[in-house]
């Protein structure tokens, strides 16, 4: 079942970057592509759970802060060593300059 939240606001987060958003005890990552896309995965590192937000977006990659992991935020596939399990990704919509992701 769907439920959408208000995450951010478009303006909040800079391009090939990401903004952290708490919402009913969970942690998440929004991310900004070059191509101005917004996606959204879980905010906590599958292997070490550091803080993505504190992390590095390149090329579509955010890498963990902690230990040099990879993930593609679009997907939220790990791109090897030593992470090796995926993020979880989350369906994001944009209306009238607000991010909206699916938290449901």
């Amino acid at each position: 079942m769907s439920e959408w939240v208000d995450a951010c606001a478009v303006d909040d987060v800079e391009e090939e970057d990401l903004i952290r958003f708490d919402h009913d005890g969970k942690t998440f990552a929004i991310y900004r592509s070059p191509d101005d896309d917004f996606f959204a995965t879980d905010g906590i590192c599958t292997h070490e759970h550091a803080l993505l937000a504190d992390g590095l977006v390149m090329d579509y990659i955010i890498e963990c802060p902690k230990h040099n992991g990879r993930f593609d935020y679009r997907t939220g596939e790990a791109k090897g060593a030593p992470v090796c399990v995926n993020l979880k990704t989350y369906p994001v919509k944009v209306e009238d300059g607000r991010v909206f992701i699916d938290v449901g």
